[in-house]
């Protein structure tokens, strides 16, 4: 049976309410016919989650604190750096908030450790759900691209390592201007890579302050809320957030 627009989204909400779950739906009205691309947050597709596991191997006991302290370091150094005009790439920030996290955790980091590390980001594979819904849309003619912080290096791996070779038109690393999402240069790459205008692409966010950023640039928006976590306080809403991409490609394909 066909849902309609408002239907699709009446069920969706109740779905994430059922399961405890926070969404931001229909910020503002997307046409369909209006979207002819999709832009990607890397890790909309590549799963990190090894990583973290990784930790715990080297670190037991420690390895989520570390994790965590990790992650916030590693962002926090990119808008830091951009902000600032002193630049470093996503490699460099990541590899420095790692050795801040295993300090201020009073780890101790060696050589060995910390290139075992590093190189799990160069050994990413996507969440199970990636695939099929990538080829779904990409056999509707949507067209696919990445547009995110991690270098291109990084990128190129992941793909590799996933199998997606040929299937995003565009990779594009804000490494390429030598900034950090959410400055508004990064996310004017999509444009200009894929000669669209903004309402035409969707952009796919891992992170609420990338779905907020996304939106401030003037995106539809949808966020790939895969870590269950509440609404970014920015004042701004994504058009819509469901749990993987399976429900990404249910709201691209829902008739409005």
């Amino acid at each position: 049976m066909a849902l309609d627009r408002r239907e699709f989204f009446t069920l969706a909400a109740g779905g994430v309410a059922a399961s405890g779950w926070l969404s931001h739906l229909m910020a503002q009205t997307v046409t369909p016919m209006q979207l002819k691309a999709i832009a990607f947050d890397a890790f909309t597709i590549f799963d990190p989650r090894p990583i973290s596991g990784l930790a715990e191997t080297l670190f037991p006991g420690k390895g989520t604190e570390l994790s965590n302290a990790w992650r916030t370091r590693q962002f926090e150094y990119q808008w830091l750096r951009a902000l600032s005009g002193r630049y470093a790439d996503f490699w460099q920030t990541t590899e420095d908030g790692l050795v801040f996290a295993a300090r201020l955790l009073q780890l101790e980091l060696t050589p060995e450790k910390r290139a075992r590390l590093m190189q799990a980001y160069l050994g990413l594979k996507t969440w199970p759900d990636a695939p099929s819904a990538l080829r779904r849309l990409k056999e509707s003619g949507v067209r696919l691209a990445f547009l995110s912080n991690m270098t291109a290096k990084m990128l190129e791996a992941g793909i590799k390592n996933a199998g997606l070779e040929g299937v995003f038109e565009q990779v594009l690393s804000a490494d390429q201007i030598r900034t950090h999402k959410p400055d508004p240069r990064a996310y004017q790459m999509a444009i200009d890579a894929l000669k669209l205008k903004r309402e035409a692409i969707l952009f796919a966010a891992f992170a609420g302050w990338d779905a907020a950023g996304a939106k401030w640039f003037g995106y539809p928006t949808f966020w790939v809320n895969r870590l269950n976590l509440p609404g970014e306080e920015l004042g701004v809403t994504p058009d819509a957030a469901g749990r993987d991409l399976t429900e990404l490609v249910g709201f691209v394909k829902a008739p409005r």
